[in-house]
């Protein structure tokens, strides 16, 4: 466990040393250890979560007085006595998060945010642009414009994370092969693997912001479980953005149609994909920037859909069971069944994030398993499904791709059940479960890259 160099008391922002901080520490560590629930090794544990907590708060902006009670706050969603710590000193907390901060440590970030905005907004527009220019595809718009979008908000996020010229230039280099790549198929028209390389090419690139947003350190289990918090955080505020983005411009649209009708073609040509664009970027901003505040929207939201969607997925797996179904799934009943699991797969690795020692966390801990053991029952269904076509109609690219991300998803599933079937015995702890999470997205993103680098080729671009 590392601590900081104190050579002397230096001053923050703020106004405290690191010796304070120390001290803070100091005192959150007695308190816990009075519970005789907690241990030294346990305490070990929940000091290291704590300091690369404050480590990366106050890299975000805040004091360092800010960062340790946020961090204990957070972290007092994972244990119990740390809560309790949390809420008798949150008075402070409030105090400190209302005060002011230097304009320049404030506008930052703001300005450099509407920057990367605006980049990835122009260019997309000059794609389209470019992409309805007579004699070119305009398949290859739809196929690129992730390139268009996500690279630049890992632009954001390396510039954010100052992060180190060394991982700048590979990770941009790794990007610039796979984007040259994708270009230099001889896809033909309506090729199959072009639709796979365009649905596979921004989780490649999603990745690819993950590295830059923990700032190279691909290493972390923490910072690759920040990242995955991150995602869903994201998605939220994107979805949020878009709805009323949607709103904006049906107004736009009714206040428009009486006396310029002409107009209404050129709102959705010019400011729905920019918007679209941009939105990405401020919805990676309003993450980051709400790290300020204590409760975030996806743990609730994971909190709340996990048993609707344990017990859809139990009657789901009982139904199709009993129904015998196996051959008769048709490709997009794959395609949903792929996407449920998906989700049911993110609603757990969200509630591992959460965990804390409460009996409520336990009884969500077993309706997790009802869910993912009801998962393993689907996603065994498809599999059998998927192999009797292969069998009867031999491998495509589509049959390829859907069957390697459902033997992944079977493996995580099945050990994430056994993981979960031990934390409620007492067997270990929950936290292996997380590093179990964390571990395994080298795998999503291997898979990913093979679809989008090696299945076309491996079928002949058809």
């Amino acid at each position: 466990m590392s601590t900081r160099d104190v050579n002397g008391a230096r001053q923050d922002a703020g106004g405290v040393s690191d010796d304070a901080l120390e001290s803070q520490i100091g005192r959150w560590r007695a308190a816990i250890l009075h519970d005789r629930a907690v241990d030294d090794s346990d305490a070990d544990e929940l000091e290291g979560h704590l300091r690369e907590q404050v480590t990366e708060l106050e890299a975000a902006g805040l004091t360092t007085d800010e960062a340790f009670l946020v961090a204990v706050r957070r972290l007092g969603q994972v244990n119990l006595i740390t809560a309790e710590f949390a809420r008798e000193h949150s008075d402070r907390l409030w105090k400190q998060l209302t005060l002011s901060r230097p304009d320049g440590e404030r506008r930052h970030p703001v300005s450099l945010m509407l920057g990367f905005a605006v980049i990835t907004a122009v260019l997309v527009q000059v794609a389209r642009i470019l992409g309805g220019v007579p004699g070119t595809s305009g398949s290859w718009f739809l196929r690129d414009v992730s390139l268009f979008v996500l690279p630049v908000l890992g632009a954001y996020f390396a510039v954010l994370r100052r992060m180190p010229w060394p991982r700048v230039v590979t990770l941009g280099a790794v990007g610039a092969v796979v984007a040259l790549a994708v270009n230099l198929f001889p896809f033909g028209p309506g090729a199959t693997t072009e639709l796979l390389v365009a649905i596979h090419l921004p989780v490649v690139l999603w990745f690819g912001v993950g590295i830059a947003y923990v700032g190279g350190d691909v290493g972390s289990s923490s910072k690759r479980m920040d990242f995955i918090r991150f995602t869903g955080e994201w998605a939220i505020y994107c979805a949020i953005i878009a709805l009323g983005g949607a709103v904006l411009i049906g107004l736009t649209v009714l206040v428009l149609t009486p006396i310029a009708p002409g107009v209404v073609d050129d709102v959705f040509l010019w400011v729905l994909p920019s918007g679209a664009a941009g939105a990405v970027v401020v919805a990676a901003w309003l993450v980051e920037a709400k790290k300020s505040v204590i409760e975030n929207i996806a743990p609730v939201l994971t909190a709340i859909f996990t048993p609707l969607f344990a017990v859809m997925l139990l009657v789901s797996a009982i139904a199709y069971t009993l129904a015998g179904v196996g051959r008769d799934f048709d490709r997009d009943l794959l395609i949903v069944f792929d996407v449920l699991l998906l989700v049911v797969l993110s609603l757990v690795v969200y509630g591992i994030s959460v965990r804390d020692t409460t009996r409520g966390a336990r009884a969500m801990a077993a309706i997790r398993l009802v869910a993912v053991g009801a998962a393993l029952i689907l996603d065994a269904l498809v599999l059998v499904s998927m192999f009797a076509r292969v069998g009867e109609f031999g491998f495509t690219a589509n049959r390829l791709a859907a069957l390697g991300l459902n033997i992944i998803l079977l493996v995580n599933l099945a050990v994430t059940a056994w993981l979960t079937v031990r934390v409620l015995a007492g067997r270990t702890r929950a936290i292996r479960l997380e590093r179990w999470q964390t571990g395994y997205l080298p795998v999503f993103a291997a898979w990913v890259v093979l679809v989008v680098l090696v299945v076309p080729p491996l079928f002949g671009f058809a």
